[in-house]
């Protein structure tokens, strides 16, 4: 009995070193809570709680951007990416866990969404997430490329840059960056890019989470009681053979 209740408790503290290690400090990294819904560009029109954005970016509920598209800060317009709601039987999709995503023009405007991350520990290694994609603005033709450039500070990697054909849309795809942490709280952005300016070139994103890339050090007291657990059992056993000799 004393030997179950000793594994027991060892086994809810390695359960806890692993749940540690799977808490996505990204809040709201699937863009669904909103200020004024979705369907809109940002910072003018609505605002993803969480993130800050000053480019020329929109939010998308799902199904909506080749259908009723955006609206933009001129009155009486929408922004719509080609699809088959608006003429193109590209693929286009919505993201793999569904409702809204983020489209950001990456030629026109360019500047990121950012969050700042709390809760980081110098040193500690994290892995960002993401699923992505690329596609094209509505009523333009050519052939455009897309990418994301992601940012903890000062460190940053840019994604594989995509050849989109014209009317296009390319497929969503997951991306994992690892990072350093260099403080308790950093800034996480992500920049659109690419070209050419005059076809609109949109880089889609959704599904964003960033974890620990390794368990976190055990604290003190999970130290001292993992300790006397594994001291507790080798008594428990050396009484067991005395009682066996005797």
């Amino acid at each position: 009995m004393y030997f179950k209740a000793i594994i027991l408790a060892l086994a809810s503290l390695a359960v806890g070193a692993a749940s540690a290690q799977t808490v996505n400090l990204v809040k709201n990294g699937d863009f669904e809570q909103t200020s004024n819904g979705p369907n809109k560009e940002l910072r003018y029109q609505t605002v993803v709680t969480g993130w800050n954005s000053t480019g020329y970016n929109f939010v998308y509920a799902q199904g909506a951007a080749d259908t009723i598209g955006a609206t933009t800060t001129t009155p009486g317009t929408t922004l719509k990416l080609w699809g088959p709601g608006s003429g193109s039987d590209n693929g286009l999709t919505s993201s793999p866990t569904g409702g809204n995503f983020i489209a950001a023009d990456g030629g026109y405007e360019v500047s990121p969404i950012s969050q700042t991350i709390n809760g980081l520990v110098a040193g500690q290694q994290y892995v960002v997430g993401f699923d992505w994609a690329a596609a094209q603005q509505s009523g333009f033709t050519g052939a455009t490329s897309e990418n994301w450039t992601v940012s903890l500070g000062a460190e940053k990697y840019t994604t594989a840059t995509v050849q989109n054909a014209s009317h296009g849309f390319v497929p969503w795809m997951h991306e994992a960056m690892t990072f350093t942490a260099t403080g308790a709280s950093q800034v996480l952005s992500f920049l659109a890019q690419g070209t050419p300016t005059g076809q609109p070139p949109f880089s889609l994103l959704d599904n964003v989470t960033m974890m620990a890339a390794v368990s976190p050090v055990p604290e003190p007291s999970s130290w001292a009681m993992m300790a006397g657990g594994l001291g507790l059992l080798g008594f428990m056993a050396r009484r067991k053979r005395a009682a066996k000799q005797a």
